[in-house]
């Protein structure tokens, strides 16, 4: 944990937010009512407009935001659009005054992780990786897991802003281990997923209330966040994302990438993954990841219309 750093350093800060979707619009927002001074960018502006009548300021590039903060913070899709945030041509490290430390709070590569790092360091400043879990539900009531990779320095000075934002912050090592820390928290949530669509099928082809098997199944071993907070959703046809299945596709991608490196094999992700990449194929990309369910005929429910543009800004 680094949460003995919380009291080190609560003065309020200068701090650059890039991504303003349905996650990082409302984690700019809490750092916003802490009291620290958020300059705000994003592909999309209509998306930051809430955070601007609250008091952020807009900039338009990463760099102009970054410029003379404290931490520049980044919450974007790809591990491309990371890199451009901060590596490309008007990304944070070509501010004119660059900021003292970035923090990449999106599920990304470990290696580019590292590589930011190292970039950031020629420029005088330093890199964390802190990818989070939770949901929209967490970024919205501030109780994600953190996961941390960086210099223990640099993640103590960080860590009051991300107690504003988490509930759950662990420092996991230097930079990427945080990234590394969230593809295993992936290749979980992988697991869990395929065997709530597949026990919601087996119920409903039993002929059984599935809400009443929730309720009888939930407390025991068989309990899962997924359960909890997605098996409801499914129930009401409710495929809106709290996280997209796009987004997934790619975390998954990244899990097997890092696993191929260390000579294991997960067949279980390797099946979750075809499944995914199906629902993507037919159309469901920008579903919440319990549109699973569509892969089990048994299971399904009519899902109600996807509401437009459920991105991350």
């Amino acid at each position: 944990m680094i949460s003995g750093y919380l009291c080190a350093m609560a003065k309020s800060m200068q701090v650059a937010w890039i991504g303003t979707g349905m996650m990082g619009a409302p984690m700019a927002g809490h750092l916003l009512a802490a009291g620290h001074a958020v300059n705000v960018h994003s592909r999309t502006r209509a998306k930051a407009e809430l955070l601007l009548a609250s008091g952020a300021r807009w900039c338009d590039t990463p760099a102009e935001a970054a410029s003379g903060c404290d931490v520049a913070f980044s919450m974007v899709g790809t591990p491309a659009e990371v890199e451009a945030v901060h590596l490309g041509v008007t990304g944070t490290l070509r501010a004119a005054d660059p900021p003292r430390i970035l923090v990449d709070m999106s599920t990304s590569s470990p290696e580019l992780a590292v590589r930011l790092d190292e970039s950031a360091r020629m420029a005088g400043s330093r890199a964390c990786d802190a990818p989070v879990t939770g949901g929209d539900v967490g970024a919205r009531n501030a109780t994600l897991s953190i996961m941390v990779g960086g210099d223990e320095a640099s993640c103590g000075l960080i860590a009051p802003l991300l107690g504003a934002l988490g509930k759950t912050i662990v420092r996991h090592g230097e930079a990427g281990q945080g990234q590394r820390a969230k593809l295993v928290n992936q290749i979980l949530i992988a697991a869990t997923m395929v065997g709530m669509c597949e026990g919601l099928a087996s119920a409903r082809a039993s002929g059984l209330d599935e809400q009443r098997v929730l309720e009888s199944v939930g407390a025991g071993a068989a309990g899962s966040w997924a359960l909890a907070n997605l098996a409801p959703r499914v129930l009401k046809g409710n495929l809106e994302p709290g996280f997209m299945v796009d987004h997934f596709v790619k975390d998954l991608g990244l899990a097997l990438a890092m696993c191929e490196s260390q000579g294991i094999r997960l067949p279980g992700v390797e099946l979750a993954q075809r499944l995914y990449r199906q629902l993507q194929a037919d159309g469901h990309g920008r579903r919440g990841t319990q549109a699973l369910v569509l892969a089990y005929p048994e299971g399904r429910r009519e899902p109600r219309p996807l509401a437009a543009n459920p991105d991350r800004g």
